[in-house]
């Protein structure tokens, strides 16, 4: 009997240098921390990618967000009715500059991703934003190196886009859709990609959504193209409401043989 009590007490003993031994230990902090940084970064890039979904669906163009430029500090807007053409020796005493809109040339400028290294006459690049072309203009006094390389990145080989110089330009960068402008100080501003995605060829902001950008047979040659005129139009220049205009006995392009542009709209990827 005597021996069985010496047992359980030995037994209970034993278990309770174990649980201290335990106790002694402590929790395991390190894997605890582990463990947390883990979550904590998980945490962080699902919270950066909803962030950046947003932010896309946000500058999308769709039936509830016909103009997602609302979303952008600094636009400026206009209404402007489309179909005013002008022929190429007249000028148009556009109220904006550059322009975004108004009466324009005949013959659309090139917007097939092309950066133009000299200045275009703006009657010519108004008839291309009509076709949901985007326009960056800048000043060539305040943009140069780096900042120019960022800019024509952006219009390269990319449909709908077009870029220029813009002699005596009041800020160094503005762009341009139709109806719609942005003025800036820095290339690498966030809301220049934010204009782009939500107004090229936006199909609810431009009277020709998707029309043609290339100008194979149409009389423009984007290597030669109609001279940037910087002195202020006169007396006899079209009026913003159309007056002026010489009447066209025939449509756009008929005379020349070339194929009137497609109203197409599809939306084009950034």
């Amino acid at each position: 009997m005597a021996n069985k009590t010496k047992n359980k007490g030995g037994k209970a003993a034993l278990k309770a240098a174990r649980a201290s031994v335990v106790s002694k230990k402590g929790l395991p902090w390190g894997t605890i921390a582990a463990v947390a940084a883990v979550v904590l970064i998980a945490a962080g890039v699902f919270g950066y990618a909803y962030v950046q979904i947003d932010s896309v669906k946000e500058f999308t163009v769709s039936e509830e967000n016909k103009d997602p430029s609302e979303n952008i500090d600094g636009v400026v807007r206009a209404e402007y009715a489309g179909s005013q053409h002008v022929n190429a020796d007249q000028r148009v005493a556009y109220d904006q500059s550059p322009p975004f809109g108004g009466p324009h040339d005949n013959y659309w400028a090139d917007c097939s991703g092309i950066v133009y290294p000299v200045a275009v006459r703006n009657e010519n690049m108004v008839h291309s934003l009509e076709h949901g072309a985007v326009w960056i203009a800048y000043n060539p006094d305040q943009v140069s190196g780096a900042a120019l390389d960022t800019l024509k990145a952006k219009v390269e080989g990319q449909p709908h886009m077009m870029m220029s110089p813009y002699p005596g330009l009041d800020s160094p960068i503005s762009l341009q859709s139709w109806g719609h402008q942005l003025k800036l100080s820095d290339a690498n501003d966030e809301r220049i990609d934010q204009f782009i995605r939500s107004l090229r060829a936006n199909r609810f902001q431009n009277p020709e959504p998707g029309g043609r950008c290339d100008t194979g047979g149409t009389g423009f040659d984007p290597a030669n193209p109609p001279p940037f005129v910087a002195e202020a139009p006169g007396p006899d220049a079209v009026k913003m409401d159309g007056s002026g205009i010489v009447p066209q006995e025939e449509s756009e392009m008929t005379t020349t043989g070339a194929p009137t542009p497609t109203t197409t709209a599809a939306q084009p990827t950034q």
